[in-house]
């Protein structure tokens, strides 16, 4: 599974951990309900955000959930599961989105979708998810034209893309196709008051998924001389992180502006969690029980722990996100541990250990296969550490070691 928005499970209380779970097997029951067993390859930890929002607003009323059979990623266990249409909208934005990035996939030939057969097989499956969420989006009431033209639009930006073009130009049909699935919430849940704060929200969190993304695959993208948009436009990685603060802050005052039932979650996940990501992508910050030191004095200011919940240590090798520089100018008065020198008292610290070059990412089917190899071993919820199916990222069993579920026992993996 993929998204910006991964908590780690000792970050949340028992409660919102059992509501997190409640979201994510229901969009992926949702995804096997109205169109098949395969299309439970799209969830995505992003996606459960749309079904949070739409009952985040919803008075509560009987039969909100339902409990679902055992599944190898909860380790054979049933669980409360949420419903109804918030996890239906989720499942119709992620299918769009997916069938697109199918399609993107197959226009640059990534892996096996050089070879003809193959592609032609995803341009249909591409096309099968695309109809199949235009229909539940109907019956939503929700247009996904608007995510498809978002979508078919990102192309001849990134082609006319270039040194000294803004970066919100390039993320600007994120930001369109995240606000219109985030204001369609406040229609389901019946409070078009809503509609354009969460709009507001939802356009600076695609903002956000672009921004990040970009960040994180950046070395990756320049190694193998994939089209990056900040490498594209000259943008630095301090310009980056301010868009990336700004946006958060954004988030933040927007959803203060909207009423809610009940925006425990929602709020841990699109204020606390989402800095967490932030913190994660630009490696500043590291997860307190793996063991690591949380930065102290501008690093995390929700306690310290936004180190990567799927990942062993900081992605950028703990190095600085300005690239060593100083952020603010200046020279290197000193020699190393001296005053004003590198590890002296004033001075900028030990030079930042430089980024680790990225293992070359799996194709779209090889990830698939890698995908569901996972899931029938049980390996995505139980084994202390995998590689990650499409990405390659060294990533923890989601309930490994933890005090809140005992599938490790109860399937008896040996992973």
């Amino acid at each position: 599974m993929f998204g910006i928005v991964r908590p780690c499970s000792h970050r949340l209380s028992e409660g919102l951990k059992t509501e997190w779970m409640a979201h994510l097997c229901g969009l992926c029951l949702a995804l096997r309900s109205d169109h098949g067993q395969f299309s439970r390859i799209v969830t995505n930890y992003d996606g459960l955000i749309v079904s949070v929002l739409t009952e985040a607003q919803s008075e509560r009323a009987t039969g909100w959930r339902r409990t679902a059979g055992p599944c190898p990623l909860r380790g054979m266990r049933t669980a409360p599961v949420a419903k109804g249409e918030g996890a239906r909208l989720a499942a119709a934005v992620s299918l769009v989105l997916a069938s697109a990035k199918v399609r993107d996939h197959v226009a640059d030939g990534d892996g096996v979708l050089k070879r003809r057969p193959v592609a032609v097989a995803a341009r249909r499956i591409a096309g099968g998810w695309d109809r199949a969420g235009a229909r539940t989006g109907a019956e939503l009431g929700f247009d996904t034209a608007v995510l498809v033209d978002a979508v078919d639009r990102q192309g001849g930006i990134e082609a006319l893309a270039g040194p000294g073009t803004s970066l919100l130009t390039v993320t600007e049909p994120t930001e369109t196709a995240t606000a219109a699935a985030f204001a369609h919430t406040a229609v389901l849940a019946g409070r078009p008051g809503n509609m354009a704060p969460l709009a507001e929200a939802g356009r600076l969190f695609g903002r956000l998924a672009h921004l990040l993304d970009a960040v994180e695959d950046q070395s990756a993208d320049a190694a193998a001389g994939s089209w990056n948009p900040l490498t594209a436009t000259g943008t630095s990685l301090a310009e980056a992180r301010r868009l990336a603060d700004d946006a958060l802050h954004g988030i933040r005052l927007a959803l203060r502006d909207a009423e809610f039932v009940d925006d425990k979650l929602a709020h841990v996940l699109l204020a606390h969690e989402l800095r967490t990501s932030v913190d994660r992508a630009f490696g500043t910050s590291s997860c307190s029980h793996q063991g690591q030191a949380s930065v102290q004095g501008g690093g995390n200011p929700y306690g310290g722990q936004g180190g990567n919940p799927y990942g062993s240590n900081n992605p950028y090798g703990g190095g600085n996100p300005y690239d060593g520089g100083n952020p603010y100018g200046g020279g290197d008065p000193g020699g190393p541990g001296k005053p004003g020198g590198p590890g002296g008292p004033g001075g900028p610290g030990p030079d930042p250990l430089p980024r680790p070059s990225r293992p070359e990412r799996r194709g779209f089917w090889a990830g698939c296969a890698v995908a569901i190899g996972l899931c029938c071993t049980c390996k995505l919820c139980c084994a202390k550490e995998y590689e990650g199916p499409w990405s390659r990222k060294k990533r923890e069993g989601c309930c490994r070691d933890s005090d809140w579920c005992d599938c490790c026992d109860c399937c008896d993996c040996s992973c």
